[in-house]
């Protein structure tokens, strides 16, 4: 699958997504969905429930090797008994090391090898049939930016 039928299926999929794909700048290329309906979260607090991104970011976050030529990575922000399901714990527990994991391979769902202790999973160029086993994680990862933009609505936040 490429990075344009994601983004379709998710459009399609997920009410009340806004998309951000900066043209200029770090985040040139790379798709951040949030959940925001009424388009009213301030843009410096609002925390994408998915990320498509396309290269390197220097020293920070390159493991996964994103600067080949035509690979991105699919990253989703899961709840920890998903990630724990999936990966026999969760951030903070006993777990296998990250060295464990080729953050470079194609069409593997994986911790992030950044973001895991934030619950991020991710997979480099899912194939249709992983993407498959993604879909159930990003209805998720939708549900849970729901959730806390109803909670914030509600607060006032």
């Amino acid at each position: 699958m490429d990075q344009d039928a994601i983004i379709q299926y998710i459009t399609d999929t997920f009410a009340g997504i806004d998309l951000l794909q900066p043209t200029d700048g770090p985040g040139a290329g790379d798709t951040f969905i949030y959940y925001d309906p009424q388009r009213d979260l301030d843009p410096k607090r609002r925390m994408p429930f998915a990320t498509i991104v396309t290269k390197d970011y220097g020293d920070f976050d390159n493991t996964s090797n994103l600067n080949r030529l035509g690979v991105f990575r699919l990253n989703i922000g899961i709840s920890r008994d998903t990630f724990r399901a999936l990966f026999g714990s969760a951030p903070g527990e006993a777990s296998p090391a990250t060295t464990d994991y080729d953050f470079a391979a194609l069409d593997h769902i994986m911790p992030h090898p950044v973001y895991a202790p934030q619950l991020f999973v991710c997979v480099l160029n899912p194939s249709p049939q992983t993407f498959d086993a993604v879909k159930p994680l990003l209805a998720e990862a939708y549900s849970i930016a729901a959730k806390r933009y109803a909670s914030k609505q509600s607060h006032g936040d």
